[in-house]
């Protein structure tokens, strides 16, 4: 089973003066590097040891050294726009567009934006209930019947409200070929959910007799000059576009929506959507009865955030921040906006390493709490386990297991005890498997089960590798072992009839 991330402190800040020949340093590190294994053992602690102190410089500071942070956390490229006081001031660009046409990445890049286009779409639909044509408590199976939800009547009773708050009771995804299941009672419970948003989405284009990509145009796109942004491919964009990339630096196929999805399908550039959140954030088009709903806790999402129309909410001591993040294949994207827009940013990757950076990117544009980015709780590129990981897994594509259990003792000579935890091979097992290395992914839970051999955890994961490859019998033995140290292990139960089964049938 996948293990979580972890936290690391804030360190104070520097003074610039101090660090201009760490930059220096670091930039002639950096521009040496391959995607090979490093040679030295103490290059990779000590590269990532500076960045740490250069992150903890102001955001002018940040914007400068940009280039070597994303290099350090193998991002490939980021678009930055920074609002203060209503404005979208500044725009701080890095990196290339694509690994394989190296073209840069300029304040007029567009990426796809992901889950950021939800927002969007609840600002539509809030709108639509100012003009009377929509109604926020009304179900909205009244206005337009959902045949991929007819089957349960409980749809019958979800509103605009549950879907913008997240409280709809549908899953995030379904499966593909599966039915669209309802989890829970429609208003009870917070549960993050695309297929909500589907539903909200055939609803505004039935009762508007027009598509999401036109209203879109309408109530935003146009208003805002938003002249780089659609739910649908357009032609310019291919001149304009950042190609998604894997963790490990590879161009992916490139997505191209004919069709708007109210959930994940938006495409902007960093200053087109923080003009957005600016014209949200001070309520623009919405009566104050009705900004004063978006903004207000609809339902508790737990660990200090909330969820308001469409947004995550923050609190501060000012009121609610507005945030959302975005997290498709090969993209990674986060949108944050103070009350009164008074400062903020949003964030824009092309890779998927791009939430390596967010912690960093936080605190040196921000002052205060960092709710929102703790509630998300994905990996920074300076944590030791993340470290630990890295190193072996360029050792392991090298040289095989046995390159990686050598690299796993050196790097006991500069990394922090923290490092060494079953976590660390844990979540390298997992994305070696999810890049298709199977053999790989097998060895180094394998080497995981022998370091810690009284974990459960360990043996469920040897055995989703021997699954994946399809050894039935080492998968179903590993389960069984798990079972046996954790009875509480649901998955392993399950896994062990379901691989029983097809033992049974093979014979």
């Amino acid at each position: 089973m996948q293990g979580r991330p972890h936290l690391q402190p804030v360190l104070e800040p520097v003074p610039i003066s101090d660090l201009l020949e760490v930059q220096r340093t670091i930039l002639q590190m950096l521009q040496t590097r391959t995607t090979r294994p490093r040679s030295s053992r103490g290059t990779p602690f000590f590269a990532g040891f500076l960045l740490i102190l250069m992150l903890s410089l102001s955001g002018t500071a940040l914007a400068q050294n940009l280039d070597a942070l994303l290099a350090e956390a193998e991002v490939m490229g980021a678009s930055i726009a920074i609002i203060k006081g209503g404005e979208v001031v500044e725009t701080w660009v890095s990196g290339e567009r694509s690994s394989v046409t190296n073209q840069p990445i300029t304040s007029e890049t567009v990426f796809e934006a992901e889950s950021l286009s939800k927002p969007m779409v609840a600002y539509i639909a809030l709108r639509l209930i100012e003009e009377g044509k929509l109604e926020l408590d009304k179900p909205l199976a009244e206005y337009a019947s959902y045949s991929d939800a007819a089957h349960d009547t409980r749809y019958l009773k979800i509103t605009t409200r549950m879907v913008l708050s997240h409280t709809s009771g549908f899953p995030n995804f379904r499966t593909p070929g599966e039915a669209l299941s309802i989890l829970f009672e429609p208003g009870s419970f917070f549960t993050y959910s695309g297929e909500g948003f589907l539903f909200l989405q055939e609803t505004l284009e039935a009762i508007t007799y027009t598509t999401l990509e036109d209203l879109a145009r309408t109530y935003v796109f146009e208003p805002l000059e938003m002249y780089s942004s659609s739910f649908v491919w357009q032609t310019d964009f291919g001149q304009k576009i950042a190609v998604g990339h894997s963790d490990m630096g590879a161009a992916l196929d490139k997505f191209i929506p004919q069709k708007a999805n109210a959930a994940f399908s938006l495409h902007t550039t960093a200053s087109d959507y923080a003009r957005f959140m600016v014209a949200v954030q001070e309520g623009e088009g919405l009566g104050r009865g009705l900004f004063k709903d978006l903004t207000m806790a609809q339902v508790d999402a737990l660990d200090g955030i909330f969820w308001g129309l469409g947004w995550g909410l923050q609190p501060t001591m000012r009121g609610q921040s507005i945030w959302q993040w975005g997290d498709n294949a090969g993209y990674k994207s986060f949108a944050y906006l103070e009350p009164d827009a008074e400062q903020g940013f949003v964030f824009l990757s092309n890779s998927a390493n791009g939430m390596l950076v967010l912690h960093s990117l936080f605190e040196s544009i921000l002052s205060g709490p960092q709710t929102a980015v703790r509630w998300l709780n994905y990996e920074r590129y300076d944590d030791p386990q993340y470290l630990l990981g890295r190193r072996l897994h360029y050792a392991v594509l090298a040289g095989g297991i046995d390159a990686a259990k050598t690299e796993y003792e050196a790097a006991k000579e500069d990394l922090d005890a923290l490092a060494f935890q079953e976590d660390a091979l844990n979540s390298l097992g997992y994305r070696l498997l999810r890049q298709g290395l199977i053999e790989e992914s097998i060895a180094i839970f394998a080497f995981n089960v022998d370091l810690y051999s009284s974990s459960a955890n360990a043996f469920d994961s040897l055995a989703e590798g021997h699954l994946a490859a399809g050894d039935l019998e080492s998968a179903l033995e590993n389960y069984e072992t798990s079972v046996r140290m954790d009875s509480g292990n649901v998955n392993g139960i399950s896994m062990i009839q379901v691989i029983e089964s097809q033992l049974q049938q093979q014979n």
